[in-house]
């Protein structure tokens, strides 16, 4: 089967009462996490930005608490998997202010980690790579806001491995 395009499924959505619409909700909701967690974030977190952004930071940290430091490997594993966390739930937001706030958050709990990671080329790639990504999502933001997230970009800097 092949799925059709965004513009159609609205079209149909737009024809549907609002008992099939809650029941399609619903069955969708049953397929994937992702789509539960993007119910979840619509239906109960979306009108309370800061209070979503401070739980996904709580559990990032979470996250960070548990990495394996026996080895880099494992390091780099779990820093990877954080990362595509950070990514997911900042697409649910849809806000780039979300975004540059948990991708900050993000970068200075790797920068703050021990071992260090300037030790492991990979790792101070990835620590750089997201400042970089940080500076150009800033860049578009309202100019008060590159204000505020450039003195934090500051703090952090770049890594030399």
């Amino acid at each position: 089967m092949k799925a059709v395009s965004v513009s159609q499924i609205k079209k149909e959505l737009e024809h549907c009462s609002t008992e099939e619409l809650t029941e399609l909700c619903l069955r969708l909701s049953k397929f994937k996490k992702e789509n539960k967690e993007l119910l979840t974030y619509l239906l109960f977190e979306s009108h309370d930005e800061a209070g979503y952004i401070e739980t996904v930071k709580a559990q990032v940290d979470e996250q960070f608490e548990l990495i394996n430091t026996n080895s880099y490997f494992y390091i780099k594993k779990s820093v990877r998997k954080i990362l595509r966390t950070i990514k997911k739930f900042a697409r649910y937001s849809l806000k780039k202010e979300t975004e540059v706030e948990l991708l900050l958050h993000f970068c200075h709990k790797l920068k703050t980690f021990r071992p260090s990671i300037t030790n492991n080329a990979t790792l101070t790639n990835i620590y750089n790579r997201q400042l970089t990504l940080i500076k150009k999502i800033v860049s578009t933001l309202h100019e008060d806001l590159q204000y505020d997230f450039h003195l934090k970009i500051d703090e952090l800097g770049e890594l030399r491995c």
